[in-house]
């Protein structure tokens, strides 16, 4: 007796997206173009895999626990070497500039010294470039656009436009041929209004990638996994300002938990904390990846190596 399978048929798709292909970038990523849930290739089309990008800073990260630094000890000097490190030794294919040394709290560097670090690591290596200011909003306001204008043709992703701080960089993005990050607090609503007012001002929604902010694995996990799982749903029904593909900060979440980075003679049945950190990253990443993440931002190369596997792993149909 055969047993005809039930197939789910939706009216929308998710939005594809590229960053890179322009300007000296010898590469591009494309993410989204789903028209299905996560891996369910025999109810629709799947025709680009997720993408991890390599975090880097512009300063050597003060928070980061030995063993995550120590893949990189060598060049935290210098982000333009960092950037060469990610792409020559461990083939990341996606980068993403963190510019918390612009942080008043962090060295505060200047405006221009941001933009000379993004020319820099744009100089350095040809892949795609993510940049993400610092997180305070008035310093994000004057760094942004100038590094903006920096990477003016390279078509980078920019990030993040919140609710209450989006017209700059939108502003910045449109004039300069960028794409964008819409942040929200784990609030499906509210990231349908940040796409929805960064739309308002004249930005394509093609351009757009959503930023739900996850948990690590074990700190609000469920609830992100679900936030994301109700706004792909919607958005395959038919919701165009849900429609955009999620960017995930799977590396800064992940560190810090405790179960990353706790010393092991505190829980030594927690294993090493050269094995546990890297592990608790990877997990966390392909919880996120069955909630429809398109783009993983990552730090350890071993984390990295393990989410890589997995993605060729899911992306074989059948």
């Amino acid at each position: 007796m055969s047993v005809e399978l039930l197939k789910e048929k939706w009216s929308n798709t998710i939005n594809t997206l590229t960053i890179g292909g322009t300007g000296t970038r010898t590469s591009k990523v494309t993410v989204g173009g789903e028209s299905t849930l996560p891996y369910l290739f025999n109810e629709g089309d799947i025709p680009n895999k997720p993408v991890i990008a390599m975090e880097i800073f512009d300063a050597e990260p003060v928070d980061w626990p030995e063993v995550l630094k120590e893949p990189f000890k060598d060049v935290f000097k210098n982000s333009a070497e960092w950037a060469k490190k990610c792409v020559n030794e461990y083939k990341a294919e996606l980068l993403c500039l963190k510019l918390q040394g612009t942080h008043p709290d962090f060295g505060n560097a200047s405006t221009d010294k941001a933009a000379e670090v993004v020319k820099s690591v744009l100089e350095a290596v040809g892949v795609p470039l993510i940049v993400l200011g610092c997180g305070n909003d008035d310093k994000d306001n004057e760094v942004l656009p100038k590094c903006c204008e920096a990477a003016k043709g390279e078509n980078c992703l920019f990030g993040d436009a919140t609710e209450k701080n989006y017209k700059t960089l939108t502003a910045a993005c449109l004039a300069d041929g960028h794409n964008i990050i819409g942040e929200s607090p784990i609030d499906i609503n509210i990231a349908k209004q940040v796409n929805i007012l960064i739309s308002d001002m004249g930005f394509d929604i093609n351009k757009i990638a959503m930023n739900p902010t996850i948990g690590a694995l074990g700190y609000g996990m469920e609830y992100a996994y679900s936030i994301m799982e109700r706004a792909r749903l919607a958005a395959l029904m038919g919701d165009k300002m849900l429609s955009m593909p999620f960017i995930c900060f799977v590396g800064n979440e992940a560190w810090r938990a405790k179960e990353a980075k706790g010393p092991q003679a505190e829980h030594p049945e927690w294993g090493t904390e050269k094995e546990r950190g890297p592990v608790w990253e990877a997990t966390t990443a392909v919880s996120v990846l069955l909630a429809g993440a398109g783009i993983l931002v990552m730090r350890h190369p071993k984390a990295i190596e393990i989410v890589r596997g997995t993605i060729e792993r899911l992306m074989k149909k059948g």
